[in-house]
């Protein structure tokens, strides 16, 4: 009996869950008859997904953890490239997490399946020479910005540009009362957002350093209020924790589980750790400033290799300096509180900032579910 139309997809982690059952989605849409398996989480197999190995188990992060689960990983990496080969679906997506998907989506290209890889790296920031490794490994890249495609083509691939979902997902126009009132906040005379992180390593670096700029902004706005959304339980273990020292009693932070955008738009300025919740943050179309600070060693060996001029996704994408970047030696609390109360005290630079984010949100604006599942299926030779 003829196979049916089988797509098989493997993710890391839980952005790469939601990217998968939207693409699932689009898929069904158009072939009813498809069938997916591989290694996907919950959402995934709500969509009707078969996964043949615990995605949890991939969801890894910081070194540490890496090398203390890498010997399953790699077994979880061996089977996967063993059992897609055996079934010989008629296309594999890599969904994000690179360091594990490439790998597999090499050894099956050799073996003769179409492979294509969702979400290029940042190799226009990090690691240029990666591209022409990726154009062996993967038919095809489906990239979220779009400065990333030609990259692909320059070097001899495949790729295109099918749009950011948070632009999809995100409403254009923001509603800061109606953000306060979910939120249960009463219009404050200044209300500020942190964005510490969502590992554990950039909450222990960046939550001091933006706790200590609100006892600054605190001087200069006696009755400002802070809001703060955890990621995880552990991250707001971990702040709460740094909150509870001597130095920090009394701050009037409200901690939030999770609602990042519901906070930064009912914020006045956000703090914000840099990283994708930088372009959170823009498509919020609030003001803010991107601050990072890591280990001396790590900073002096990423700023040697890093290629691009600012480091922030909005800035990046704009081509200019949009937002201020106080990163290392002046992520220093007086710098951050300066540049905080600039944009609080600057409302036409505010209102200018907006119209630039607004063009973003429309550049990055596609039916990114649906350009996908056709790239898909084009590999697939099923359209």
């Amino acid at each position: 009996m003829t196979q049916p139309l089988t797509i098989a997809i493997c993710v890391g982690e839980a952005s790469g869950d939601l990217l998968g059952a939207h693409l699932i989605r689009a898929i069904k849409a158009r072939r009813p008859d498809a069938v997916f398996t591989g290694i996907g989480g919950e959402r995934m197999k709500a969509e009707g997904f078969n996964s043949l190995y615990d995605q949890e188990k991939l969801a890894v992060r910081g070194f540490t953890e890496v090398v203390r689960r890498l010997p399953e990983i790699l077994k979880i990496r061996k089977g996967i490239i063993r059992d897609l080969t055996q079934l010989r679906p008629d296309v594999f997506i890599g969904i994000d997490a690179p360091d594990f998907n490439l790998g597999v989506a090499e050894k099956l290209k050799k073996a003769g399946i179409p492979t294509i890889h969702y979400v290029s790296p940042s190799v226009w920031a990090w690691r240029m020479e990666r591209v022409h490794t990726i154009v062996h490994q993967v038919n095809r890249v489906l990239c979220l910005f779009p400065m990333e495609p030609q990259l692909y083509i320059d070097a001899g691939g495949k790729a295109e540009f099918v749009g950011h979902p948070m632009a999809q997902t995100m409403p254009l126009n923001d509603d800061r009362a109606a953000a306060r009132a979910k939120l249960g906040i009463d219009p404050p005379d200044a209300l500020f957002a942190i964005l510490p992180g969502s590992q554990i390593r950039e909450v222990d670096n960046m939550a001091p350093v933006f706790f200590q700029t609100a006892l600054l902004l605190l001087k200069q706005y006696p009755q400002a209020q802070f809001i703060l959304p955890t990621a995880t339980e552990a991250t707001r273990a971990r702040i709460s924790a740094i909150l509870a020292r001597p130095e920090f009693a009394g701050l009037p932070v409200t901690l939030v589980h999770k609602q990042a955008d519901t906070v930064c738009t009912a914020a006045d300025v956000v703090m914000v750790t840099s990283g994708t919740a930088t372009l959170e943050v823009a498509l919020c179309k609030r003001p803010m400033v991107i601050s990072y600070k890591i280990s001396a060693l790590t900073y002096a060996y990423v700023k040697r290799k890093v290629k691009v001029q600012h480091v922030g996704l909005p800035n990046i994408l704009l081509g200019k300096s949009a937002v201020p970047e106080l990163l290392q030696h002046d992520a220093t609390p007086e710098k951050l509180a300066a540049a905080v109360s600039h944009w609080y005290e600057h409302p036409e630079a505010v209102a200018a900032l907006k119209q630039d984010f607004r063009e973003l949100h429309l550049l990055l604006k596609k039916d990114t579910a649906a350009l996908a599942a056709q790239a898909v299926l084009e590999e697939a030779k099923a359209v």
